[in-house]
């Protein structure tokens, strides 16, 4: 092959490869921080363990069936049947004396197709359990219910 030849190969390879395209991003931190924003909340009640009753007794108000509950890290996993299989995992950790962050993350999928869950990314899911939240940790720092 004569140097020309060799050149013109290279010269082809650089321009293919300048034409590819990026992988797509897997990773978008603007969404991941918006996304965030909406599943967690920080309630005022500095009790961690009153906050964990609370989001279990919320779950089950919802109609969630409480699939596992640890105290030590502080975090509960749940699901609904309804049309869809809905799972919810909630992480609670205490800020300071004062304040309980609280992080929902939830995901759908169909019990039949068996295709993996799909996260819930809709902002009024997480305010309809926040405030269902916020009303049964009132009521449990109260002393109701």
């Amino acid at each position: 092959m004569s140097r020309l030849g060799s050149a013109a190969i290279v010269v082809c390879a650089a321009l293919l490869a300048a034409c590819s395209s990026a992988p797509p991003a897997v990773f978008d931190p603007a969404s991941s921080l918006e996304v965030r924003s909406y599943q967690t909340r920080v309630l005022e009640h500095g009790d961690r363990d009153l906050a964990l009753r609370a989001v279990i007794g919320t779950l089950q108000d919802l109609g969630f069936v409480i699939d596992a509950a640890d105290a030590t890290l502080g975090t509960v996993t749940a699901t609904k049947l309804a049309r869809y299989q809905v799972r919810m995992t909630v992480a609670v950790r205490a800020l300071d004396e004062a304040h309980v962050l609280v992080r929902a993350n939830a995901d759908y999928s169909s019990p039949l197709d068996g295709a993996p869950a799909v996260p819930i990314d809709d902002p009024s899911t997480y305010q309809d359990f926040f405030q269902a939240l916020e009303r049964s940790a009132f009521l449990a720092e109260q002393g109701v219910g």
